[in-house]
């Protein structure tokens, strides 16, 4: 089992490139740029308290911060929107794969642990020849020789049109 543990951590690593220094790292420079933004809203409102009066910079201030917060509020609903109309495009198609339900994934593991991983392994190898069987012998045509069907049918139309 940690073996999955494991399998699933590097992927999340290699999709997100987290990792605890990256962690460290992003911590200190939130932390630093949220110092940096309070010394600015501070140097703000001593300029506006200086060239106007203090009521004035400090309603100026709430005003602009006022309206950053609604874009945040009206952007994060559409960013929630998104991924809702995401997820559910994505159950729909996980939908097609039943083989990917945990209740089928728990049922797989118990029969795996009733007859044994010394014999699962070799079924699991004798079923993956025979679908690989199946589907070369299937009755589906090449996709070579369909190819070359068509370029012969669409040469010969050519040759015609010439004439």
């Amino acid at each position: 089992m940690s073996g999955w543990l494991r399998y699933l951590e590097l992927q999340a690593r290699a999709k997100t490139g987290l990792s605890s220094s990256v962690l460290v790292w992003a911590i200190l420079a939130a932390i630093a740029g949220a110092t940096t933004f309070g010394l600015l809203v501070l140097a703000a409102f001593i300029w506006l308290a200086d060239r106007y009066s203090p009521l004035t910079a400090a309603l100026v201030l709430a005003g602009f911060f006022l309206i950053i917060t609604l874009i945040a509020l009206v952007a994060c609903r559409l960013a929630q929107g998104r991924n809702v109309q995401q997820a559910r495009v994505a159950l729909a198609a996980r939908s097609n794969a039943p083989w990917l339900d945990p209740k089928y994934l728990m049922v797989g593991m118990q029969v795996v642990r009733a007859v044994g991983w010394r014999r699962i392994v070799p079924l699991v190898a004798v079923a993956m020849l025979a679908a690989g069987l199946a589907r070369e012998w299937g009755g589906k045509p090449d996709d070579d020789a369909g190819d070359a069907e068509e370029e012969k049918a669409e040469g010969g139309a050519d040759e015609r049109d010439a004439a």
